[in-house]
Order: C-alpha cells, then sequence, then structure tokens
C-alpha cells in the first residue's frame, strides 16, 4: 500500500491529495491510507501539509525524498562496516576461511560507506549544472 500512496502522489494533480483522496483513488481503506502515510512521512518521501481556509490533512511527494533517504542510508551502512570491523578484531588470529564472512562484510560496507557520498556529492554537482538525464517522452498509443 506504500508504494501505491507514493505512486499516487508522485503523479497527483494537484500534487496536494487528502487521505479521502487517496483512498478513493487506491480504493483503500481510510485506515490503511493513514497507516502507510505515516510511513511514507516518517521516511522522508511524502510530507504533510495544509493548504489555505481547508482544515483537512493533505500529503505531496517530497521532492528532495530520493536524495535524504540515500543520505539517511549512509548511518546503518557505518553501522555494519563498524560491526564487522569490531568482529573481526575479536575473532584475529582465526584462520582466513574462519574469517571469510566478517570479512566480506566489512569490505562490502567500507566500500559503500566511501563511495555514497561521493556518488551523492556527483549527483547534486549534476542537478546544479543541469546535467541530469531527461526522460524521453513516451510514444502515444494509436
Amino acid at each position: 500500500m506504500a508504494g501505491r500512496i507514493l505512486g499516487a502522489l508522485l503523479v497527483a494533480d494537484p500534487p496536494e491529495q487528502s487521505a479521502d483522496q487517496l483512498a478513493d483513488t487506491l480504493h483503500a481503506s481510510r485506515s490503511s491510507i493513514s497507516t502507510m502515510t505515516r510511513l511514507l512521512e516518517s521516511a522522508g518521501l511524502i510530507d504533510r501539509v495544509s493548504l489555505p481556509g481547508d482544515r483537512r490533512l493533505y500529503y505531496r511527494n517530497r521532492p528532495d525524498g530520493w536524495h535524504q533517504r540515500t543520505v539517511d542510508a549512509l548511518a546503518p551502512i557505518r553501522h555494519m562496516r563498524a560491526l564487522a570491523e569490531k568482529g573481526l578484531g575479536l575473532m584475529a588470529g582465526r584462520t582466513p576461511e574462519v574469517l571469510r564472512g566478517l570479512r566480506d562484510m566489512y569490505q562490502f560496507y567500507a566500500y559503500w560507506e566511501r563511495e555514497m557520498p561521493r556518488m551523492i556529492r556527483a549527483w547534486l554537482e549534476a542537478r546544479e549544472r543541469g546535467d541530469l538525464p531527461v526522460p524521453r517522452p513516451a510514444k502515444e498509443e494509436p
């Protein structure tokens, strides 16, 4: 349901949609919409907004949500690398075969810990330059 809500908000017109509108659009229960919008909001992918003169709450996709989710993903990557590093320290002196799993885990997370910030910076620079891929318009069906 979270994916359906996110998809609906990515293409919504107008961009702000109430929980009732989302429930109608997605043929879903109001409680399901409520639960999943809280999840998406806590994940940083949508925002809760209000419209002037309207007491209802609305939701819309967060434009920088993808960027922020990727930045937020760095903390668990650092944590997993640190766990593997600690495990390797505790297992010092064991055979390479015994250490293979921890070493693989360490190398995997150390690699992404090093590369993700570089990739995020490169993306931000490309966005600033206006040098990002632009999707081709979809072909119209006859």
